[in-house]
């Protein structure tokens, strides 16, 4: 069976999330999940996690432009140990400084309105920062591609 990976753009509110079969190096947008309780959000995250097999999730950390981690780092860490907590999956923390604005740049060029632009645009991001992730290599902490 195909390894599957979750790459998630964590978000207080919103979390965006993409699909890749490690095998291809293909990421897709999945979906945008609104945050509930931590009881919804602890079942949606299992289903997800068995729905769609999946072996790993990799969480962006939104790191400032000298690299260094700042309070939404944190929070996505907090959001990572979560995930393997009620998942036991492993994760792994990735770069994702420009995926939302690179997400934006391309949702601004395909002339959609604002509305349609803020559906998609947290599983767009996702799905940059998951494709970067295996563009990389990144497997484990001890590669140079993944911020562990």
């Amino acid at each position: 069976m195909p390894e599957r990976i979750a790459g998630i753009d964590y978000g207080t509110v919103r979390v965006g999330i993409a699909i890749a079969d490690a095998m291809v190096g293909i990421a897709s947008p999945h979906e945008t999940y609104q945050r509930q309780t931590p009881e919804v959000d602890a079942r949606y995250f299992k289903r997800l996690a068995t729905d769609e097999a999946l072996v790993r999730f990799v969480v962006g950390l939104p790191v400032h432009l000298s690299g260094e981690e700042s309070q939404k780092s944190h929070e996505a860490r907090k959001f990572g140990a979560w995930l393997t907590e009620i998942t036991g999956l492993p994760v792994d923390f990735f770069d994702e400084r420009y995926s939302s604005a690179q997400a934006e740049e391309m949702l601004q060029a395909a002339n959609l309105t604002k509305k349609r632009r803020k559906a998609r645009l947290d599983a767009l991001a996702a799905q940059i920062m998951l494709s970067a992730y295996l563009e990389s290599g990144a497997r484990s902490d001890d590669n140079p591609g993944s911020i562990g």
